[in-house]
């Protein structure tokens, strides 16, 4: 009976790339590996199985330089890759040991393999349950059972993880080898970075020694547990319950503060552990995560990027026609000028046009010039204008200016001190209190969205424009939320009340990145007794993304679309809490409509949603924000995959745990909305 140890191993892990080549004590992990597995005396040859991955050229040729079989197969069908390595090789008996356990002890794997011959079984392993350390997992089983396996598995998980129709099918007599107390908890594995530091610190306190026992590696850690301690906090076999993307997710936290660039794009603020996290690709209103699972997106679109919907076919033609002839140059592209006096057309008000690329340098340039321009400093502003310093001072002093139009309790650190007293902020349709704060403080610049969740009464906007007027401030409309939803452009022209400056951002571009700050002639040309300069505000696909999109906008008449569809949103939401006697608040522009449930669970529900609609193929919570793409069909199927969801919230709130219904934490709050 020829016994032959497979190795599963390869160059692109998604949480480590590399892990197997990378060096501890001056030897790459696999061949540490290996070497200690060689040691077995029950062993008669010893096989890595890789992948056809070019990238695992590399491992191969060290695994046959050292004298060891190697075995290429499928990158995704990693069942078939060990049968095929198994039957290549003339297995009778196959040892299954994953590339990422150095400390693999060729003691225990004799024992287990003794246990299997001994014994009927067609599969011995030591992880069902698990008591050894996560790092030590071997599995023992015949190649008759393997290769029933190949044969008769079917789903993507059996083929990925090899091992679990062999533990699942009830085909197959099975034993478990245990230790005598459980030591599960412990991790000697090697899947990120936290494991290489405790792997690294082991094989250097032996070192040259490489051949300890596993029982020296226990005795090390119950004398030195601070060894250990880097990766105390992953969970066991984690990776083989997570997607691609959630897996990429850890990784980007190692490398990335906060994990990506965009707070609202963070997994912790749909359903934290368990978001797809990263997309393949996108197309109209649908979605593609790394596994290939699409979704529809029936939440932020972007956040908010694409009233045309993902990768618009015009607007990406006009983008790869402009990449075949060049975006930069040491000439500037025309299309800026085209695109500002575009903007102006449709403002009449306005005169000149600064272009960035992001709405908080859109909104950094508008405070930049609005000062200059009135002379004074302070500003009074309303809602929420980005990261930057001028911003985030409201919160330097008392910490809370911020609480009430972006995240309550939000740190300012980082921001110079002697900016506090600069900003102030007012309540939306609270006039008085924004008269008080502009004679108190000598306002220069009044900011404001125009509206986000809630219109203006009692004429505020007017009397915000008569106050500025009156006071010599500039007044700002920050619309790069708002532009282009329910009008063609800014949604200041529903209100008749005109500003000083304004700012349009995210789906001027339709998903790719430019804004614009326009501006009454006298207020913008104080721009040039300042320094407002960037070398990227110059490229020219964003100009170029903009004219195509607008072109587009006009001619379908874009905000009509959204917002109907926003308005048909509003009112499925409210049939459906009226449907379960839940009661609901629903905000925003209908074609940013949002809606909370009025309860104290009001967060666990809105995870709720998210976790049961991503079964279901939706990208979805308590916010929708609508594109044209979107269909009556979508909206229709969405609504009846949403109503048990709504019916299980009703159990919740009168005789059911909604913990229990959850499977993992509950999201974060987000961006506080004005009421």
């Amino acid at each position: 009976m020829k016994v032959v140890a497979i190795v599963q191993a390869r160059m692109g892990s998604s949480r480590l790339p590399g892990k197997v080549m990378k060096r501890i004590v001056e030897k790459p992990v696999i061949e540490i590996l290996l070497e200690r597995l060689d040691m077995s005396t029950e062993i008669d040859q010893i096989v890595v199985a890789t992948s056809l991955d070019p990238k695992n050229i590399e491992l191969k040729n060290h695994v046959t330089s050292l004298g060891f079989g190697c075995h290429m197969g499928s990158e995704d069908d990693v069942l078939g890759r060990v049968y095929d390595a198994a039957k290549s090789f003339h297995a009778d008996i196959v040892i299954r040991i994953t590339g990422d356990c150095p400390f693999v002890d060729p003691g225990l794997v004799d024992s287990i393999v003794r246990e299997f011959k001994s014994s009927s079984a067609d599969y011995v392993a030591n992880i069902n349950p698990p008591t050894y350390p996560d790092g030590l997992d071997v599995e023992v089983f015949s190649f008759s059972a393997l290769e029933k396996a190949h044969k008769e598995a079917t789903t993507d998980f059996d083929k990925e993880h090899v091992t679990p129709f062999i533990r699942s099918s009830d085909l197959f007599k099975i034993s478990n080898f245990e230790f005598e107390k459980d030591l599960s908890a412990l991790r000697w594995t090697l899947d990120e970075l936290a494991d290489f530091v405790v792997i690294d610190r082991v094989f250097n306190y032996f070192k040259p020694d490489i051949h300890f026992s596993w029982l020296d590696v226990l005795s090390l850690y119950e004398d030195n547990a601070n060894l250990f301690s880097a990766n105390e906090k992953i969970v066991r076999n984690e990776g083989s319950k997570m997607g691609s993307g959630q897996k990429l997710w850890k990784r980007a936290k190692n490398v990335i503060p906060g994990g990506n660039m965009l707070l609202s794009k963070r997994p912790e603020m749909f359903l934290p552990d368990l978001w797809p996290s990263y997309f393949e690709k996108a197309k109209g209103c649908e979605v593609w995560d790394m596994d290939g699972n699409k979704y529809i997106d029936m939440s932020i679109m972007g956040i908010g990027t694409n009233i045309l919907g993902y990768g618009h076919d015009e607007v990406d033609e006009a983008v790869l026609r402009t990449v075949q002839k060049g975006n930069m140059s040491t000439l500037n592209c025309p299309e800026e000028v085209y695109l500002a006096e575009r903007l102006v057309e449709m403002h009449p008000w306005a005169d000149m046009v600064r272009f960035a690329r992001t709405g908080g340098e859109a909104n950094a340039i508008a405070i930049r010039i609005a000062r200059a321009a009135s002379g004074k400093s302070n500003v009074a502003f309303c809602g929420y204008h980005g990261w930057h310093d001028w911003y985030l001072a409201a919160n330097l002093g008392a910490s809370n200016g911020l609480d009430g139009q972006l995240l309550p309790g939000l740190e300012p650190n980082g921001v110079p001190k002697n900016l506090e007293g600069t900003v102030f902020p007012f309540e939306y349709n609270d006039y008085e209190g924004l008269k008080e704060i502009v004679e108190k403080h000598d306002i220069g610049v009044i900011k404001m969205e125009v509206i986000r969740n809630f219109g203006p009464s009692d004429d505020f906007l007017k009397k915000v424009r008569a106050l500025a007027t009156d006071r010599g401030a500039v007044l700002i409309f920050d619309e790069c939320t708002s532009g282009f939803r329910e009008t063609f452009g800014g949604i200041h022209k529903l209100y008749d009340v005109e500003p000083d400056i304004a700012m349009f951002g995210k789906a001027m571009g339709n998903g790719y990145a430019i804004t614009a700050t326009i501006g009454r002639r006298e207020v913008m040309e104080a721009a040039q007794s300042s320094f407002i300069s960037s070398t990227f505000w110059t490229e020219r696909i964003g100009s170029v993304a903009a004219l195509k999109t607008l072109e587009v906008m006009e001619r379908d008449e874009s905000w009509v679309k959204i917002t109907k569809t926003g308005e048909f949103m509003k009112s499925g939401w409210q049939t459906l809490a009226d449907k379960y006697n839940l009661t609901i608040r629903q905000a925003g522009l209908n074609a940013l409509a949002t809606f909370s449930f009025d309860s104290l669970d009001a967060l666990k529900y809105k995870t709720l949603i998210t976790q049961e609609m991503l079964h279901a193929g939706y990208l979805a919570g308590t916010s929708f924000y609508a594109c044209t793409q979107h269909t009556e069909a979508q909206l229709d199927a969405y609504f009846e995959c949403l109503d048990p969801v709504f019916r299980l919230i009703k159990e919740c709130e009168t005789d059911r745990d909604i913990d229990h219904v959850l499977k993992g934490p509950v999201c974060h709050a987000g961006f506080k909305r004005l009421n």
